[in-house]
């Protein structure tokens, strides 16, 4: 089986994560941000408008098959000579988005949206990725007026979903893995049965007031995918897989902070801050550091503090 790369520090890539740099100008006063709630409002009006507007090739799909992006064509209703919205062509063949995408709810930054999902496959592993895997997908962003500002096309690259913009983390955990994988004699991959689809994301799951060159601000974005590969990431090779430092559990691995040391313990080797690193907790010498508990009060020694005893006694 062939193994995704151990990455162990987020990825910041062009359209999916980026670092935003403050002008050099010392005179520069930024403009507050809209609110978010209100600009929410706006954009998912905006969402639901392009849903009722366009439609896709849905007889394509009937069929099952290993289709591209390319395959999705996305195409704006017939208009009259004043400008007014048509009926729908071809509705054998054509499907309105309106009645085809899948409408999902998530809070984030203390305010809730709504994204969806025209899902065209599911994936036909067994696996779903966690929200800080590496995983290997190809994909093509778009404008809502059919700009596509970014894509990529090497399904070899391992994405740490950790630096994807909000969305994507949203959108990935809902689709599976490929079946089977082929290497070609050239030495490609060929993927059969993958997650494949197409994500409409608001601007507050995307990038908000602060996006990149040729991505204007508050934009809805509409990503075209193929997920092919994942598997779950430790980012400070502990041992307990990142996932497993969402303590919480609301998908941000960046506010779980056992030790209170202002890292995260996705990236802190001693979680607990007892002087023992967490894979040094593992006592049973299992691999797995989550279920040793020495004292047996219900936290693992990992995250408890008055647990100090060490494999390396043994």
């Amino acid at each position: 089986m062939m193994k995704l790369k151990n990455v162990a520090a987020v990825i910041a890539l062009s359209a999916l994560s980026f670092f935003a740099c403050k002008p050099d100008d010392p005179d520069f006063v930024p403009v507050p941000d809209n609110d978010r709630t209100e600009q929410q409002v706006v954009d998912n009006d905006s969402l639901i408008d392009y849903f009722e507007t366009h439609y896709y090739n849905s007889s394509l799909f009937e069929t099952p098959g290993d289709y591209s992006m390319d395959d999705i064509i996305i195409t704006e209703l017939p208009q009259d000579d004043d400008g007014n919205y048509l009926p729908l062509p071809d509705p054998d063949d054509n499907t309105l988005l309106i009645d085809a995408v899948e409408t999902y709810t998530t809070t984030f930054l203390e305010t809730e949206y709504e994204y969806y999902i025209l899902k065209l496959n599911q994936g036909g592993s067994d696996y779903s990725p966690n929200f800080s895997d590496l995983a290997e997908f190809v994909y093509s962003g778009n404008l809502m007026d059919g700009t596509v500002f970014d894509s990529s096309v090497n399904p070899n690259f391992a994405f740490d979903m950790l630096g994807l913009i909000e969305g994507w983390r949203n959108v990935l955990t809902k689709f599976n893995t490929a079946d089977s994988f082929t290497i070609n004699p050239d030495g490609t991959v060929q993927y059969s049965d993958y997650g494949f689809g197409v994500m409409f994301l608001p601007s507050g799951l995307a990038y908000f007031s602060t996006p990149p060159f040729g991505v204007p601000v508050y934009s809805n974005l509409i990503f075209k995918f193929e997920l092919y590969r994942a598997e779950a990431n430790d980012h400070d090779n502990d041992g307990v897989p990142s996932q497993l430092e969402d303590l919480n559990e609301n998908m941000n691995a960046n506010d779980d902070d056992t030790d209170g040391d202002g890292v995260p313990n996705f990236f802190d080797a001693d979680d607990d801050g007892d002087g023992v690193l967490t894979t040094n907790e593992d006592i049973n010498n299992d691999g797995d550091p989550t279920n040793d508990d020495t004292d047996g009060d219900g936290i693992p020694n990992y995250l408890d503090a008055d647990s100090t005893e060490t494999n390396e006694d043994s």
